[in-house]
């Protein structure tokens, strides 16, 4: 079935508290899109930010972001005042999020919220159901409070290694800590909860995304050491990364500390099957972020200064996910195929049956060779983009590109005349045969690229544009209305 939707994630929407939240702006978001005649709404990681503020380096792949959480609701349950989140500071500019003054307002104000509280009935359900993440996570972010935030891989060997009796005497010290990052995470389920049941409701489906791999500064990689190559004394052996290639000649040093898959094998993939379970109930449909390395994955020695002294290592491949498929049935994934791909990743996801990615913006060249990015070469099983959240605006891209690819853009699009060169992608997006074309709101506003979400391989500035009311037009509906009844999407 051919449709299509919108990548917004949920920092960008508009509100008076400094960053997109789940609150009254996020269901006037869904609202738009029911009548931009769009049926999907992708969003990026929803996890607590660390390193940099990046959705994918976050302190748990099973929880939440407080930043997320609409403080107005609090408001209306009497736990704090209007007056209080009207007076924070949460920075003086609407078009981006100021991370450093949002978190730190916005925490002062769910500690003194969580003053108030009182458990109910339905808090100690969550508080049971979660367990198997909830209970490291708060001790975790307890401990980082205690320690002033640092990795815990500086923190003291006692706790570094998980030592019970160090562990046994932190929970107790810490029980008030403790407890706040668990209502922290109740709330946060609780809000998207509803956020979710309004969206399915008005016909809106959800797409989630998960980061292939966890942060190393990550609840999930202290609580879970043997699911990882690390060595006894809980350092990373091999980190992530990708190798050498045309737009980096040390290729990419991500950090992230590879699956012990072995280990994981040996246990029937048990944390993936919790992991996979968790977005499926958070989301209708998600992507994972870099796919191939379930084929074959990038290895680099932990203490290299780059990327070039990697080795390609096997992945699971198909017994993961054919396990996956035993204990939870198939789960709608969309697999993000982009990079260096093998044969053996694209047998991978012929054999999946997952969709893949096409970028349109890859499509263009100063030589004129066709690829399979450009229209004319989708699959219907496959999802595609004007541009993504890693890469330029459809505008900002025009703009920077070389005069060859511009060139081949233009005599393939043929725009209309005085049509501005991102609405002729959009509409080519929905012109072909892919079953569902998704489009970055900043390319459906027509921005350049002063509203571009991230630049690989940069630390700050990034993941901080935000849209404003005004660019929420009845006008950009129709646009998008008029292509998706055209195209039949």
């Amino acid at each position: 079935m051919r449709s299509c939707g919108v990548l917004m994630h949920i920092t960008s929407l508009p509100s008076t508290y400094g960053i997109g939240t789940f609150g009254e702006e996020a269901e006037k978001f869904v609202d738009w899109l029911v009548k931009a005649g769009q049926k999907y709404w992708q969003v990026l990681p929803v996890g607590p930010t660390g390193y940099a503020d990046s959705p994918y380096q976050s302190f748990s792949t099973f929880a939440g972001n407080p930043l997320l959480i609409d403080l107005d609701e609090l408001v209306r349950a009497g736990m704090i005042t209007k007056d209080m989140c009207d007076d924070a500071d949460y920075g003086a500019d609407p078009s981006f999020v100021d991370f450093e003054k949002v978190t730190r307002t916005k925490m002062e104000l769910l500690k003194s919220a969580y003053s108030h509280f009182e458990e109910d009935t339905g808090y100690l359900s969550f508080e049971k159901n979660e367990a198997f993440w909830l209970d490291d996570y708060a001790l975790f972010m307890s401990i980082k409070e205690e320690n002033d935030l640092v990795s815990w891989s500086d923190w003291n060997d006692d706790l570094r290694l998980r030592k019970p009796d160090a562990l046994k005497t932190a929970a107790e010290r810490l029980k008030k800590q403790t407890g706040f990052w668990k209502f922290v995470q109740y709330i946060f389920y609780t809000q998207w909860e509803r956020l979710k049941a309004y969206a399915n409701k008005s016909g809106i489906k959800i797409i989630g995304d998960i980061p292939i791999y966890v942060s190393p500064d990550s609840s999930d990689i202290w609580a879970n050491t043997g699911l990882f190559e690390m060595d006894p004394d809980c350092r990373p052996k091999r980190v992530a990364g990708v190798p050498p290639d045309y737009f980096s000649a040390t290729g990419q040093l991500w950090g992230n500390p590879l699956y012990n898959w072995d280990a994981m094998k040996k246990d029937g993939y048990s944390w993936w099957i919790k992991r996979i379970e968790k977005a499926m109930s958070l989301y209708d449909i998600v992507r994972i972020d870099h796919f191939r390395a379930f084929d074959t994955y990038w290895a680099i020695p932990a203490g290299e200064k780059t990327a070039v002294n990697g080795k390609w290592e096997i992945g699971p491949g198909m017994d993961l996910w054919n396990t996956v498929k035993d204990k939870i049935g198939q789960a709608p994934i969309i697999a993000e195929d982009l990079g260096d791909i093998f044969d053996s990743v694209k047998e991978l996801l012929k054999n999946s049956g997952f969709p893949g990615m096409r970028v349109l913006q890859f499509g263009f060249n100063p030589n004129y060779e066709d690829n399979d990015h450009l229209p004319h070469r989708y699959p219907r099983n496959s999802v595609c983009y004007t541009g993504t959240h890693d890469n330029s605006t459809a505008l900002g891209w025009y703009k920077s590109a070389d005069k060859e690819s511009r060139a081949m853009c233009r005599h393939y699009l043929k725009p209309r005349p005085f049509e501005k060169i991102n609405r002729t992608m959009i509409r080519e997006l929905y012109k072909s045969a892919a079953g569902l074309a998704i489009v970055p709101m900043q390319d459906i506003i027509g921005l350049d690229d002063s509203a571009r979400m991230n630049i690989p391989s940069t630390i700050g500035g990034n993941w901080k544009w935000r849209a404003q009311k005004k660019h929420f037009t009845d006008k950009n509906a129709a646009f998008m209305k008029d292509l998706a009844v055209t195209y039949y999407r």
